[in-house]
C-alpha cells in the first residue's frame, strides 16, 4: 500500500510539473548594449482568469546578457488612466500597470513585487504570504532600471534588473526564476477609486481575483 501511495504522488507531481508554463529568456551577445528584442521570445499568452471576453492585447518579452535582465510589456490601451498626486509610488496601485512578482518557493515568504505604470513609475515591495506587505522595502541599490513610452494605442514599459540583484534576494537560482507576469487594465478611475479588469499569464484558480497565491506564477528561464 504505501509503494502505491508513493507511486501516486509521482505521477500527480509529474502532471503538475507538465502544467508549468516556462518562458524561455534567451541570451544575447555580451557585445550588445541594451536590450536586442530581435532575441527574445514574444508572450502574448494573457487572459482575464475571472472573466468570459479576451483582454486587450499584452505582449511580454525578456532577453539577458549574462549581467542583466532586460524585459518588456507591450500593451494595448487606448485610454490610459494615471491617478497623479503626490507622485508617491504607491499611486501605482490606482493606475492602469504591468507587473512582476517573483518568489523563491511556494511558501512565499518572502516574495517580490514589482507593479510599473503607464508613467513609468514603480512600486516596488517585498511581502509575505498571505498579504503581508511592506511597502517600504526598495529593490536592491542599482540593481532596477524602469522607464515607459505612452501611444495613442498604449504604452510600453520596459526595464533591467541585474541578475547579481535577482541572485542576492534568491530568485535567480540554476537559470531559473519563479515568475508571475500580470497587468492590471484601469477602466474607470474616479480619484483614487480604481474600476480594474486583472489580466494574467497564468490562471491561479482562485474563485475571486488574486495573484499573491503560488499558483499564479509561472517559470522563466534564462538560457546559456
Amino acid at each position: 500500500m504505501a509503494r502505491l501511495i508513493f507511486a501516486f504522488i509521482i505521477v500527480i507531481n509529474a502532471c503538475n510539473l507538465k502544467k508549468e508554463k516556462t518562458y524561455i529568456a534567451n541570451k544575447q551577445p555580451t557585445d550588445v548594449v541594451g536590450p536586442d528584442w530581435t532575441k527574445a521570445n514574444k508572450l502574448y499568452d494573457f487572459i482575464y482568469p475571472w472573466r468570459d471576453d479576451v483582454p486587450s492585447r499584452t505582449n511580454f518579452q525578456a532577453v539577458h546578457d549574462g549581467h542583466k535582465f532586460y524585459f518588456r510589456f507591450e500593451v494595448e490601451d487606448n485610454n490610459i488612466l494615471t491617478y497623479r498626486d503626490t507622485d508617491h509610488k504607491e499611486e501605482v496601485v490606482h493606475s492602469d500597470r504591468v507587473e512582476i512578482f517573483f518568489k523563491k518557493d511556494d511558501r512565499m515568504s518572502p516574495y517580490f513585487c514589482l507593479e510599473m505604470d503607464a508613467a513609468g513609475r514603480v512600486l516596488d515591495y517585498e511581502a509575505h504570504y498571505y498579504r503581508k506587505m511592506n511597502f517600504n522595502w526598495q529593490w536592491p541599490e542599482n540593481g532596477l532600471s524602469v522607464a515607459s513610452i505612452q501611444s495613442a494605442n498604449g504604452y510600453t514599459v520596459e526595464g533591467s534588473i541585474s541578475l547579481a540583484s535577482l541572485k542576492a534576494l534568491g530568485i535567480l537560482d540554476k537559470g531559473r526564476m519563479l515568475t508571475g507576469l500580470f497587468r492590471g487594465e484601469c477602466v474607470g478611475l474616479n480619484g483614487k477609486n480604481a474600476d480594474l479588469k486583472w489580466i494574467s499569464w497564468i490562471n491561479p484558480g482562485t474563485p475571486k481575483p488574486d495573484f499573491h497565491v503560488p499558483s499564479a506564477f509561472g517559470v522563466i528561464e534564462l538560457t546559456e
